[in-house]
């Protein structure tokens, strides 16, 4: 089983989570932010994840510290859970619409950070939540996951929809990525032989 648990403490935020990486979309969150526990729900929904968030943060500043950390801390949890990586996929890419909005994740679990992200929003807020966070939170991920990581949004004119596109789009392209490969089984999917 992939499965891993990490706790992450600072004067900012305290941060639980627990995945498992073959699990059924199973989920909970309890993260103060409504729209981020709906956007980590696309996650564990469409990449067949259990994914469970408790996260205590400094909102009377702002969101930002808790969005970021929770995308830092659901990275290391990634990372601790993904094991030796023999065998997988490596890598995934999805489209994914909601009515007029369509993106594109391409990703590469490949012990190398890196995110490009081109998302332009069509306004700044969703709610109360600040659209920059969603940065924030695909950068924590993949600098602690180490996945490259390429987010497209292609279209769109609300900016709930562009960002459950891209909530969606990852998720479906983590689930690709780690599926296993029976073509490559025991085999590591690199030719340096290390990811």
């Amino acid at each position: 089983m992939r499965i891993a648990e990490v706790n992450r403490n600072t004067l900012e935020t305290q941060i639980s989570v627990s995945i498992n990486l073959d699990g059924t979309g199973v989920s909970k969150f309890s993260t103060g932010l409504g729209f981020l526990d709906h956007m980590l729900d696309q996650i564990a929904r469409h990449g067949m994840m259990d994914i469970s968030v408790e996260a205590k943060g400094d909102l009377h500043i702002d969101a930002h510290h808790t969005v970021e950390d929770i995308g830092i801390t659901l990275g290391q949890a990634f990372a601790k859970a993904i094991g030796d990586k023999k065998g997988i996929r490596r890598y995934g890419h999805a489209y994914v619409p909601l009515d007029e909005a369509l993106s594109r994740v391409v990703l590469d679990i490949s012990g190398r950070p890196g995110l490009e992200f081109n998302v332009k929003f069509t306004r700044a807020q969703i709610g109360e939540f600040d659209v920059d966070l969603v940065h924030e939170f695909f950068q924590g991920f993949a600098n602690h996951a180490l996945v490259t990581l390429h987010i497209d949004n292609l279209k769109g004119v609300n900016a709930h929809h562009q960002a459950e596109t891209v909530f969606k789009a990852f998720g479906r392209a983590l689930r690709m990525a780690l599926e296993a490969d029976a073509r490559m089984a025991g085999i590591m999917p690199s030719t340096k032989g290390s990811l």
